[in-house]
C-alpha cells in the first residue's frame, strides 16, 4: 500500500529542474513517483532527462500529448525537429511503453483530461481568451469518472478544485517550463508567473484520507534559460527564466 505519491508532470527536457524536484521527492522518502507526460520535448537536455526518468525505479509514466508526437516520423514543429533525432530506439521503446492514464484506489492520473491528451480539464479556450471551467461543468464532465481525485498537467499551472460531487482535481503545474504559448484551438499563453519547478504530493493521513500538497523548488533557472537560448529557443529562455512569456 502507497502512503505517499509524488506526481509530476511536463519537464520539457529542463533536467536541472527534473534533478532539482528528485532530490527533493527522495528527501521526502515517497512511495512512488507519478510522471504525467511531456517529459523529453524542450530545447534544454532531452537526453538527460530522459536518463534520469529511466533511472528512476518507482515512477509510473502517462502518455502526454508531446511525448506522442515524438513518436511521429516528422513535423512542422522546431521542438520536434530539435528533440527527434536525438532518440534512439531504446528511448522510442520507453516512451511507447506509457500508459494513457492510470488509477490507484481512488486516485487517477492523466496528462490533459481522462479521455483526451491534449485538451485541458480545469480550463477553456476561446477566441476570446483563457477561462476557467466552473464546478458545476467540472463535475458533468467527470460523472463517469470513478475516482473521487483527478490529477492532470498539460496546461503548466498549478490549481485545485473541489467540486460539487465531492470530487478534486489537482493540476500538479510543471517542472520544467512554467509558462508557454500555444496556437490551438485558438492562441493563448499559459504562464504560472513563477519560475519554480512544481508538482504536488498525495499522502495519506492518520485517518486513511489522501491530503494534497503543491510543491515549488528553486533550482538554477538562469542555467536552463541560458541553455534553451544558446539553443536557439528565446521563447522557452523567457520562460523558464520569469514563468511567463514577456
Amino acid at each position: 500500500m502507497h502512503k505517499s505519491v509524488a506526481i509530476i508532470s511536463d519537464v520539457h527536457s529542463n533536467h536541472l529542474a527534473l534533478e532539482a524536484v528528485l532530490q527533493d521527492i527522495a528527501a521526502r522518502n515517497i512511495d512512488l513517483i507519478v510522471n504525467l507526460g511531456d517529459s523529453l520535448f524542450g530545447p534544454v537536455d532531452p537526453l538527460a532527462t530522459a536518463r534520469l526518468l529511466m533511472d528512476q525505479e518507482n515512477i509510473v509514466h502517462v502518455m502526454g500529448n508531446c511525448d506522442e508526437v515524438l513518436l511521429h516520423k516528422e513535423s512542422s514543429s522546431e521542438t520536434f525537429q530539435f528533440v527527434k533525432p536525438l532518440l534512439d530506439q531504446g528511448i522510442e521503446h520507453w516512451i511507447r511503453s506509457f500508459h494513457r492514464t492510470w488509477a490507484y484506489e481512488e486516485l487517477l492520473f492523466c496528462h490533459g483530461t481522462p479521455w483526451e491528451h491534449d485538451q485541458y480539464l480545469l480550463e477553456e479556450v476561446t477566441a476570446g481568451g483563457v477561462r476557467y471551467k466552473d464546478t458545476v461543468q467540472l463535475a458533468n464532465e467527470l460523472l463517469d469518472v470513478p475516482q473521487r481525485y483527478i490529477f492532470c498537467g498539460h496546461s503548466h499551472v498549478t490549481q485545485l478544485k473541489y467540486l460539487p460531487t465531492n470530487k478534486v482535481i489537482v493540476n500538479v503545474g510543471s517542472v520544467g517550463l512554467p509558462a508557454y504559448h500555444d496556437d490551438l484551438p485558438y492562441p493563448h499563453v499559459m504562464e504560472s508567473n513563477s519560475p519554480h519547478a512544481d508538482y504536488a504530493i498525495a499522502y495519506r493521513n492518520a485517518q486513511g484520507n489522501w491530503n494534497m500538497e503543491h510543491v515549488m523548488v528553486e533550482y538554477d533557472w538562469e542555467r536552463a534559460s541560458f541553455i534553451a537560448q544558446t539553443n536557439g529557443r528565446e521563447d522557452y529562455a523567457v520562460a523558464i527564466r520569469t514563468g511567463r512569456m514577456a
